[in-house]
């Protein structure tokens, strides 16, 4: 007798074997990464993101609105989607800011979102610091292992610039962005010489150009240079791929100038920091060569000659980046990166043409000397925190160079190299901490020491064992970031507030405002001078941050005056050296609402915001003030449209004094807020648009005074017969 064991046709068939949920698949593939990745590497990158997020957002609204010259054309444009298009100051449209918009599209987004407050302003920037640091971490570690896009991102996160302005509503942190962006695309272009990602790299030129216009090409020469010379395909083919990059370019960055150029200027507000209503102008000129050669129409003035010297933004030449002014913002790792670059250059210098590795090192190189070459070298306008387009290349070259000599460790002539490069990072750090002596004493002796005999340990890391080594490089990577990390710190735990602000404890930055030289005519700790440190006073419940007065205190703006002026208290001084027209005891932002400075708000009393309040929605503009700043304290404080007479630096001619009285015949603006002297705008002289209007006001209609604020009702003439 025989079973027949054969199959049943008629058998439901065995069930497949369960595959994981499409959702639980993808995080199982977040959470591992790569599969040649240790399995430390994918949760080490979580976790620095992590990290990272969760410092930069520690003490965020200690900043209150930070810039509210971005903040309240954040909030115009929550209002107004025609504000937001333009990146107008004020909901109606009276002008722009002097950049192109798209820094100003996250926070306009947030606050129609989450409302008007220090959150909605500044959170945006702390997620691109997180989005920084990621794209940095994937176009390292293409090339390289996981510990040197590790290495990358912790030396991002603890450039103090970068913890600065990553928490901070300036265009910078998109900027940054940005171009990681596109030196991560070019990168992966290289690999396999695929033009998608080229164009990628153009879209992402396009929109840097829309966040901070001509700084954007900074990177262009040098990346279009290595591709082609090194991208492996067939020369015309590299060719024909960056003209379609080019093309992407012009298409993501010219549609918005385009739109703006065609519209009637009659039914767009004007075009901020430009002197023709024009935003090619302003592109090229202030925002543009201007910023080069220190020629700026419209300006505060110029700075040193292209050549090297002193002026108004500190000193230029080659040694910019090291100063007094610059060095502890961004430059505590440059003499270690400019090592690790040259070495990872004579390391892949005899590779086939199209090596990748080489390709990595030059990128991320370049763009380093290049922009930090048009620094040192810029005699127009500069800022300490416009460092902070260097740190992405900085981390990028620090990471790889060193993984890169590490993995070389046995050959000696590497292994020295790598040492010296930690010995130049200690020695310089003691020497930057030592600019502030009383900030952590202890910390600069630990650093050197420390990296003294971490570069020994490397420097003889092929002869020891690997646990030796593996400490002596520990050492040395605690080292070299110990006195960045306290710096960052120190600036996660500080507000900042105003138009010019730096990293690290008070008296670490020191650089001359428009007539000044360093030293106490400075900003120390990059507040305003005559502040305590850098902590400005914010607002509460959104809110304007209010800024202390410059009072008597030394390099102070008594009178709403710059730093270097021979000034008293009074504000009697005169606008020597390109300084500011004297304002009175309420300067620079003080006494409860008086007109406030070039660089500085007003403070905004609740009696003059209510004031400006009262009836609002029968005007276009509940008020009217010069300068920027002032307009901005007040629009912020009341929520109303305030126009900004004369734009950021009162000396645009807009509005002209015809239209001025043009739009108080037709009952459109309720209030001219008083600078407290007659006559004169911020930073203009007496025959500029904002001196006029301010001349006919005072000269024709009835004095309002709140507390120590002034203000004129446009709608009462104080004499009729003159109000024409």
């Amino acid at each position: 007798m025989t079973t027949d064991v054969r199959p049943s046709y008629d058998a439901p068939p065995a069930p497949p074997a369960e595959s994981p949920p499409p959702r639980a698949a993808f995080l199982a593939r977040v959470w591992r990464g790569r599969p040649e990745d240790p399995r430390w590497a994918r949760p080490a990158f979580l976790g620095m993101l992590l990290v990272i997020a969760a410092a930069y957002f520690w003490n965020l609204s200690s900043s209150g609105y930070a810039n509210s010259f971005y903040s309240a054309a954040a909030q115009a444009g929550s209002e107004s989607w025609k504000a937001f298009f333009f990146g107008s100051s004020d909901a109606a449209n009276a002008i722009t800011v002097d950049k192109p918009p798209a820094a100003l599209w996250p926070m306009g987004l947030s606050v129609r979102l989450f409302g008007l407050n220090s959150w909605a302003i500044l959170a945006p920037q702390v997620l691109m610091a997180v989005a920084t640091a990621g794209v940095l971490y994937g176009a390292v570690r293409r090339r390289f292992s996981a510990a040197a896009g590790l290495i990358a991102m912790a030396v991002l996160a603890t450039t103090p610039v970068a913890a600065l302005m990553f928490r901070f509503n300036n265009p910078d942190a998109l900027l940054a962005l940005l171009m990681t962006v596109t030196v991560y695309c070019v990168l992966r272009a290289m690999e396999h010489g695929r033009t998608k990602w080229l164009i990628w790299a153009g879209v992402a030129v396009g929109l840097a150009f829309l966040t901070k216009t001509l700084q954007a090409f900074l990177i262009l020469p040098p990346l279009a240079v290595l591709y082609a010379v090194f991208a492996p395909v067939r020369v015309r083919k590299r060719f024909g791929q960056l003209a379609l990059s080019a093309v992407a370019m012009v298409v993501a960055g010219g549609w918005w100038v385009a739109i703006v150029e065609l519209w009637p200027a009659s039914s767009r507000p004007y075009i901020g920091g430009s002197q023709n209503n024009s935003f090619l102008e302003l592109t090229f000129g202030y925002n543009g060569l201007g910023r080069i050669n220190g020629d700026e129409t419209g300006s505060v003035g110029g700075g040193g000659g292209m050549g090297g010297g002193t002026g108004q933004w500190g000193e230029t030449g080659l040694t910019r980046m090291f100063n007094s002014e610059i060095g502890s913002q961004i430059s505590w790792l440059i003499p270690a990166a400019l090592i690790l670059f040259v070495a990872g250059v004579i390391l892949t210098w005899k590779a086939r043409r199209t090596d990748l590795t080489r390709a990595a090192f030059l990128a991320w190189g370049s763009c380093l000397l290049m922009t930090g070459l048009v620094f040192s070298f810029m005699a127009g306008i500069f800022h300490q925190y416009y460092t902070v387009a260097l740190a992405p290349y900085l981390a990028a070259v620090t990471g790889m160079g060193a993984v890169a000599l590490w993995e070389r460790r046995t050959r000696p002539a590497w292994s020295v190299t790598l040492g010296a490069a930690v010995v130049a990072t200690a020695v310089w750090g003691y020497v930057l901490l030592g600019r502030t002596s009383d900030y952590l004493p202890w910390l600069r002796w630990t650093v050197l020491i420390g990296g003294l005999v971490a570069g020994l340990g490397l420097a003889l890391a092929g002869r020891l064992n690997r646990r030796l080594a593996v400490a002596a490089a520990g050492l040395g990577l605690a080292a070299s970031l110990a006195a960045p990390t306290a710096y960052t710190v120190s600036t996660l735990n500080t507000g900042h507030t105003g138009s010019i602000v730096t990293a690290g404890p008070s008296g670490s930055s020191m650089m001359s405002g428009p007539g000044g030289g360093g030293g106490k005519g400075g900003f120390p700790g990059g507040g305003m001078p005559g502040q305590k440190g850098q902590t400005g006073k914010t607002g509460q419940g959104g809110q304007m941050p209010q800024p202390p007065t410059g009072g008597k205190a030394k390099g102070g703006f008594p009178g709403g005056g710059f730093p270097g002026q021979n000034q008293k208290a009074g504000g009697k001084a005169g606008s020597k050296a390109g300084g500011m027209p004297s304002r009175g005891k309420a300067g620079g932002g003080g006494g409860g609402g008086g007109m406030g400075g070039l660089l500085n708000g007003a403070q905004v009393s609740s009696k003059a915001k209510k004031l400006l309040q009262q009836n609002a929605d029968d005007y276009t503009w509940a008020a009217a003030t010069v300068g920027s700043q002032n307009q901005a304290s007040y629009q912020l404080a009341t929520g109303e449209p305030v126009m900004a007479i004369g734009g950021f630096n009162g000396t645009d001619p807009s509005p002209t004094l015809a239209q001025f009285k043009q739009y108080v015949e037709d009952g459109k603006i309720h209030y001219f807020v008083g600078s407290g002297s007659s006559g004169g705008g911020m930073g203009g002289s007496d025959s500029g648009s904002a001196s006029k209007i301010t001349k006919w006001v005072e000269a024709n209609f009835k004095k309002v005074t709140v507390g120590s604020s002034t203000f004129y009702d446009l709608s009462q003439p104080s004499q009729p017969s003159q109000a024409d």
